[in-house]
């Protein structure tokens, strides 16, 4: 009988206690607790969607192809046929050079916004068989299909590969399929089942046809071959993946539908709806893990929502201990890293601020040089090695005081213009930061921009608030939740010149803490009714719950980023020491029992 080591081609390592570095299923024995064990990530069940910047046109009826990083979205109908061609970088839609003729009802392929093919469609005055290839910067006009028509759908990587998949011409449905070299179509194996308004995934090479009907066919560069249906018969829908791991999503039954369905290289399954049922929208995506829906018919009207698909088998984050902080405290000042933190200032006690300063190695906090003025409420900027604490409370008034530390030992430097409590603030460096908000005693919406000399006052927040949470550089930057005469959800993106409100935390709530940039920020803890301890992740267009605190806190000071974050200090019931470590993954170690 073969032992481990000839299965698992190790022996069975021995460690006191949870062995963190075993791979995924190694066993192990705990000399500790004296039983064998073996670890394995935790991962999603099941896939969702999650909302994604707004297209800029609102239409149905367009053409999408790439990743959902990298996207195009092409053509389309409003209240008449439109050329717009707008492009996705993983959050913003922007409009980009228009085909040369407005469309709609037609097909585009392309993994990725530098290349791509636009082919067929409807003009508003007929079927037609124009094509585009699209270089990154614009299109132009190239060889056209051999059969005009309409509600077709495509597969294939570039501008160069392609294949074009059925549809109707001027009066019914085609079986019609042409395959693109980047010069012609030439007309290859017909589909078996005629059919218009389908979608399809892969490419030139190896692509799967699905819906228009139930059905769903699979092609292997000469010929298709009918494979296990849909479980919804649908048209208009869209799809994302390659000929063995595909997406299908949307689509009308005939109402709008939102239904997901997951094909794995046999069969469907279905999985998380999206958010908002629809159908002739676009969509994008290179896996069955990874896709994007955007614009489409919402029964009525058309829509400019997006959303962005992460399939099952996601990694599920979580919160876990680090070291105490020496000082117990709340309303401190944060910065830096997980793994390279600086805490500064906050209370004891109401009106007890101190002055304390201690820096993190990700495992222990150290004492380092105090403050020269005990706060709390400041704003934060910055790293270990170079940051602020701007403005706070000082009891019984505001502080305008900014001081700057070099890594070593703080000194005052430059007061704001308007002294403020429960202030906010970004920064990435003692030269570099942006303070927004707070109270004057009264709710403010001042913002003043610092180049490591002065203040100057810039454009205001929309909403007047204090004690929000925020994350980002001077440029770029992300305020949300805070306190006007109640909690509030309100979230605001910095560009550098000016603040715009983008979707809303979950949750309201103020003293809350954040970590992150634009693109991918985290907010935790805060205080609405009671304490909180939930944690909500930034995509740079919504939020979404993720795992809560191991325990509810409020007023504490966040650093670092949306997968790698760190809470410490703050009032869990009390003013606390404790410090909390986010992992965007975590694991679980299983006990074998007889």
């Amino acid at each position: 009988m073969a032992d481990y080591k000839d299965i698992a081609g190790a022996t069975v390592r021995s460690n006191a206690g949870v062995l963190t570095s075993a791979k995924t299923g190694e066993l192990f024995y705990d000399s500790t607790n004296l039983n064998f064990s073996y670890r394995f990530p935790n991962t999603t069940s099941a896939g969702a969607w999650r909302t994604g910047g707004n297209l800029n046109t609102a239409r149905e009826q367009h053409a999408g192809n790439g990743s959902q990083t990298s996207a195009l979205a092409t053509g389309g109908l409003t209240s008449t046929e439109v050329a717009v061609s707008e492009s996705y970088n993983g959050a913003t839609w922007s409009e980009g050079n228009d085909l040369n003729a407005a469309k709609r009802t037609h097909a585009s392929t392309g993994n990725d916004t530098t290349s791509a093919i636009a082919f067929g469609g409807d003009s508003g005055t007929g079927v037609v068989a124009t094509a585009e290839s699209y270089n990154g910067t614009s299109f132009t006009e190239v060889g056209n299909l051999n059969t005009a028509r309409k509600g077709l759908t495509g597969a294939g990587a570039s501008n160069t590969s392609a294949l074009a998949i059925g549809g109707e011409d001027a009066t019914v449905d085609v079986a019609v399929v042409e395959a693109w070299n980047g010069t012609a179509w030439t007309e290859v194996g017909d589909l078996n089942t005629a059919r218009k308004f389908l979608a399809a995934s892969g490419t030139k090479t190896a692509a799967l046809a699905f819906g228009g009907t139930a059905n769903a066919e699979s092609w292997n560069g000469t010929s298709w071959t009918e494979v296990n249906d849909l479980n919804t018969s649908r048209n208009g829908l869209a799809g994302s993946g390659t000929a063995t791991g595909a997406l299908a999503f949307g689509g009308s039954v005939p109402a709008a539908s939102g239904k997901t369905e997951l094909f794995n290289g046999t069969s469907w399954a279905e999985d998380g709806d999206l958010s908002t049922a629809r159908f002739y929208l676009g969509g994008s995506g290179t896996s069955n893990t990874s896709a994007l829906a955007f614009g489409g018919e919402t029964n009525p009207p058309y829509t400019a929502a997006t959303e962005e698909w992460t399939g099952p088998g996601s990694n599920i984050g979580s919160w876990a201990t680090g070291g105490n902080l020496n000082a117990a405290r709340s309303g401190l000042g944060g910065a830096g890293t997980q793994t390279a933190g600086l805490a500064f200032g906050g209370e004891t006690a109401p009106g007890a601020e101190v002055v304390n300063s201690e820096e993190y190695n990700g495992s222990t906090w150290t004492e380092g040089n105090n403050l020269g003025q005990g706060r709390r409420g400041m704003g934060s900027a910055g790293v270990q090695t170079s940051a602020l604490a701007i403005g706070g409370n000082l009891d019984p008034g505001l502080s305008a005081l900014n001081e700057s530390y070099n890594g070593t030992s703080w000194s005052e430097v430059a007061d704001l213009n308007t002294a403020r409590r429960d202030i906010r603030a970004v920064g990435a460096s003692n030269t570099s930061a942006i303070a927004f908000g707070g109270g004057v005693p009264g709710n403010s919406a001042l913002n003043e921009s610092w180049n490591g000399t002065s203040w100057t006052e810039v454009a205001d927040l929309n909403t007047a608030r204090n004690s929000m949470g925020s994350a980002g550089i001077v440029t770029a930057a992300l305020t949300f939740g805070g306190y006007t005469t109640t909690s509030v959800a309100i979230t605001e993106s910095w560009n550098g010149t000016a603040w715009a409100e983008v979707a809303d935390l979950n949750t309201a709530r103020y003293s809350v803490a954040g970590a992150g940039v634009t693109t991918g920020a985290l907010a935790f803890g805060g205080y609405a009714t009671a304490r909180l301890a939930v944690t909500e992740d930034w995509n740079g267009a919504s939020w979404t719950e993720v795992a809560d605190l191991s325990a509810v806190n409020y007023s504490m000071a966040g650093a670092g980023t949306n997968t790698a974050a760190l809470a410490f200090g703050g009032n869990t019931g009390s003013v606390t020491a404790a410090t909390e470590e986010w992992s965007g993954s975590s694991t679980t170690t299983k006990v074998l029992t007889d």
